[in-house]
């Protein structure tokens, strides 16, 4: 009779049950639920249901209702079943990202001398703002944000040629918007960003604004990783979970686990406490069970830790109180904001179990680089499915003359002529003369070609044309955009030197990789 009672219940407030001398009647009720009809003609069918309805549930089956719909009593069944509460779907249009420009990448310079570190090129051809940015488009976020402060012109630049979504036509509610760091009213507004959450709370007015009035998450990311994400799956992790603030982390081993901020997390996934880049004994006490997060127990011995890799979505209500009310002077978010967040909100971990790298210095940069080359490469920029955008510039075709080429990457617009590359990245527009070796060598390329006849005047001078010269031989090293390298050079660092500066000969040496400068000379026949 329960059943019975309950379904009576659900349906009470739109059509009421009647119960009379006659028998029992209702005004057209519905209930949910399959129906099977079957009229009951008899008055003794009609009497000997209203006998069971008055036994109990001795003749009704549990989860089973009958109701009488007309005066000529129709028996209608119906058959429950359990209500399904489904989690809500991630919505990219309700999510906003913010793009972290970087600071003054002094751990990356000289590459950063003149650009920020989001500008850097990769891969021969890209930049490492393309990441986040194709990532974003690729995952159906399309309300991003790019906060710029240090040498942002080439940044800038790149933006707007490669991820214009207006350009005059509407692009639903899309949108790129780079905020540049500046002036405002007040004290605090004469400032510089003083770190990643004091930036985002410079511009915290944006979202009030009408482009991000929907916008229930936001992801804070950083313009200088290598990874490839669907940061919808990372969303729906967060919104599954009920989370204010889920962080992204990778599993970490013990040679490299000192080099991030890492986290404990209970049995839940909720993170429980942070340590920024911890040794010895401290180290050891940031061990977790990452079979918690889905590794096997092969992996979890191997990569006992968890570091963040400074990706975060926050809910937008959370994230404003943070800023304006509960820590309004604190301006970092993995060593400030988050870590005091624990203790009073839901802070959830998502495991990315993929490749990840952190482009902070000059040698990851360089290894990073040159593991695409690899076979089979670690990280590949093509998948038809969710490939990287960047600048189209319209370059023709690498022409190559009698050259050796094993396991390289050679870019569009290049002239190679009867020369060696191995295990090497070789930039747009890149030209290497006849004899010159290269090996392990990141060549960026250049922004514009020199005409044969420019060449010729420049080498009837003396002087040096952009790429590299005859019979140079070039290992382990950087070489930046518009570089003219001259002939018979010799660039190996055969003596070792770890670190040098040497700005007025064009290059700096940082962890054993020498980095010739961006628009530098090396003179003909010269060592190094």
């Amino acid at each position: 009779m329960d059943s019975f009672c309950g379904a009576l219940m659900a349906s009470a407030g739109a059509n009421a049950v009647n119960f009379n001398k006659g028998g029992i009647g209702n005004d057209g009720t519905i209930f949910w639920g399959e129906n099977l009809k079957k009229n009951l003609k008899s008055w003794d069918s009609r009497a000997q249901l209203r006998k069971n309805l008055r036994s109990g549930v001795k003749k009704i089956k549990p989860g089973v209702a009958y109701s009488l719909l007309t005066s000529d009593v129709n028996e209608e069944t119906v058959i429950f079943e359990a209500p399904v509460f489904e989690t809500p779907q991630a919505d990219p249009s309700n999510v906003a990202s913010i793009i972290l420009g970087g600071g003054a990448g002094t751990r990356l310079f000289p590459l950063t001398s003149r650009r920020a570190k989001p500008a850097v090129p990769i891969g021969g051809c890209y930049r490492l703002i393309d990441i986040p940015m194709s990532n974003c488009i690729n995952s159906g976020i399309k309300k991003i944000f790019i906060l710029t402060q240090f040498n942002s012109f080439s940044l800038n630049r790149h933006l707007a040629r490669t991820y214009n979504f207006g350009n005059g036509v509407s692009f639903g509610d899309g949108f790129v918007e780079v905020l540049a760091a500046t002036q405002t009213p007040g004290e605090a507004g004469k400032k510089w960003f003083q770190g990643t959450a004091d930036a985002v709370r410079q511009f915290i007015w944006m979202f009030e604004n009408a482009k991000t009035k929907n916008v229930e998450h936001v992801l804070i990311l950083s313009g200088d990783h290598l990874y490839r994400m669907n940061y919808m799956e990372f969303v729906q992790k967060h919104i599954d979970t009920n989370a204010d603030i889920t962080v992204s982390c990778v599993p970490m081993d013990d040679s490299r686990a000192s080099d991030y901020g890492l986290m404990k997390i209970d049995s839940t996934g909720r993170i429980i406490q942070f340590a920024e880049k911890p040794k010895g004994t401290d180290l050891k006490a940031m061990q977790v069970d990452t079979t918690l997060l889905g590794l096997s127990k092969q992996e979890a011995m191997q990569f006992p830790y968890i570091a963040s890799m400074g990706v975060y979505v926050f809910r937008t209500d959370v994230l404003l109180k943070l800023l304006r009310c509960s820590y309004p002077s604190c301006n970092d978010f993995g060593s400030e904001i988050i870590p005091s967040a624990v203790k009073e909100h839901n802070v959830q971990a998502y495991l990315f179990n993929d490749y990840w790298e952190d482009i902070g210095t000059i040698k990851s940069l360089f290894d990073a680089n040159l593991a695409l080359t690899e076979q089979p490469p670690k990280f590949e920029f093509y998948d038809p499915k969710t490939p990287f955008f960047t600048s189209p510039r319209f370059l023709p075709p690498t022409k190559v003359d009698k050259c050796r080429i094993v396991d390289a990457i050679i870019s569009h617009g290049c002239f190679l002529r009867e020369c060696s590359v191995q295990h090497s990245i070789i930039g747009v527009r890149s030209r290497l003369e006849s004899g010159v070796e290269l090996t392990d060598t990141m060549m960026m390329g250049a922004d514009y070609y020199q005409t044969e006849s420019e060449i010729a005047s420049l080498l009837a001078e003396g002087k040096v044309p952009i790429g590299v010269g005859q019979n140079t031989k070039i290992r382990n090293c950087i070489i930046d955009k518009n570089a003219k390298i001259g002939k018979d050079v010799i660039i190996t660092n055969a003596d070792g030197v770890q670190e040098a500066d040497r700005p007025s000969e064009g290059f700096y040496i940082r962890s054993g990789i020498t980095a010739v400068l961006k628009n530098a000379t090396i003179k003909d026949g010269t060592i190094i």
